[in-house]
């Protein structure tokens, strides 16, 4: 293969990182992850996640994964309420929601992102990922590249794949392609369900989208029963700064949420009232849709690194895991001559659809941030029911 008796480095261990780990060491590959999180018991953040049938899916079945999967994943995490401002349904699929049936077009299993994290780390080979390993610099030395890390250590690698995420630390080195913002912040908090029992009533272990006045509520449980929720709307790009707002002050985001969200029924204030700070602010951002970039043998993009998107297509997490997917054949590909032919064959690929991918994300935010959400979003799901997670 071409990456025989070469070393490979993966920065970051997020699901695309330790998914291509998994791949690279079934055809036995030399790679190493190099985390930043101080160990594997750090708290992983974020909304659980819904795997897709040709791409998270596909790339858990290829990393032989997918019957721990399905011991690991959360039955009916998937089922959708669509309410309006004042806490009114207009869309549930409690009832009409299919059975998991794996290998089904639309069927999107969701599991949590530690629990993933977990299974993924367990089928690795012992010592694979290198904790505390927060990427500084690198430079280049014979053939590859010699890493910098926070803690001093230094690590060499014949080939360096960037899986850390929108502001990659890495991706300077092979691009200036710069993420932009969409205009769309997400707010991001956690509360116990018994300190928000209306909400916990209401969304029955599934996710709830609420939207009115141009701004949303995205809520989904999570395994543990504690429920993440988005407060979700227009913002300027610098809004965490310029808002004065104390995100560890659970009542001063409270006050704030009260005042944007006047029109919003008092039920989902009990989602700001208790919960467990702090609240942290997302910017979404993406990467142009025509971006390029001149292909070298010793360096390559994945997941967010290479195109950041909004999350209104359920997408991000997917087409990184797809990339993992790929990115593992096309380095253990015969038919290409040089390991620089088959980056260059991967990443051409790769832009190409999560160009689409983005696209289809940034229209789902337009339609979900506008005056007609509501209808948008009711139109869409009552059109495409299997399609409702």
């Amino acid at each position: 293969m071409l990456i025989d008796n070469k070393s490979i480095a993966i920065v970051g261990g997020g699901p695309a990182g330790l998914t291509l780990a998994r791949l690279l060491q079934l055809k036995n590959a030399h790679v190493k992850v190099y985390e930043r999180d101080i160990n594997q018991y750090a708290r992983v953040q974020g909304s659980p996640l819904d795997m897709h049938e040709d791409s998270g899916l596909e790339a858990i079945r290829q990393a032989e994964l997918l019957e721990e999967f399905k011991k690991t994943f959360r039955p009916g995490a998937d089922k959708m309420l669509i309410m309006n401002e004042q806490a009114e349904v207009f869309f549930s699929d409690h009832d009409v929601k299919p059975e998991e049936d794996f290998g089904a077009e639309h069927f999107r299993p969701e599991i949590d992102r530690g629990p993933l994290r977990n299974m993924l780390l367990k089928s690795l080979q012992p010592e694979t990922v290198v904790w505390d390993s927060h990427f500084i610099s690198m430079e280049p030395q014979n053939e590859g590249w010699l890493l910098h890390f926070k803690n001093g250590t230094t690590a060499y690698a014949d080939l360096v794949i960037a899986s850390d995420g929108a502001h990659s630390k890495i991706r300077p080195y092979l691009t200036d392609n710069a993420p932009i913002y969409s205009g769309i912040l997400m707010l991001e908090g956690n509360v116990s369900k018994e300190n928000a029992p209306h909400i916990d009533a209401l969304i029955k272990n599934g996710k709830i989208m609420a939207f009115g006045n141009s701004q949303n509520i995205l809520v989904g449980q999570k395994g543990n029963g504690d429920l993440g929720f988005y407060a979700s709307f227009r913002a300027d790009e610098n809004w965490s700064t310029s808002s004065g707002l104390d995100f560890s002050d659970t009542q001063q985001v409270l006050k704030w949420f009260k005042k944007e969200y006047s029109e919003w029924n008092e039920i989902w204030s009990e989602l700001f009232e208790h919960a467990i700070s702090p609240f942290i602010p997302r910017p979404i951002y993406y990467m142009p849709l025509d971006q390029t970039w001149e292909t070298k043998s010793n360096i390559t993009l994945m997941g967010d690194a290479a195109h950041v998107m909004p999350p209104f297509a359920g997408e991000g997490a997917n087409m990184a895991m797809l990339d993992a997917l790929e990115l593992s054949k096309y380095l253990t590909d015969n038919s290409y001559s040089t390991l620089q032919e088959a980056i260059a064959a991967y990443e051409v690929n790769m832009r190409e659809r999560s160009s689409t991918a983005t696209r289809e994300s940034l229209e789902n935010g337009e339609r979900m941030h506008c005056e007609k959400a509501l209808n948008n979003m009711l139109d869409f799901f009552n059109g495409h029911p299997a399609l409702s997670s």
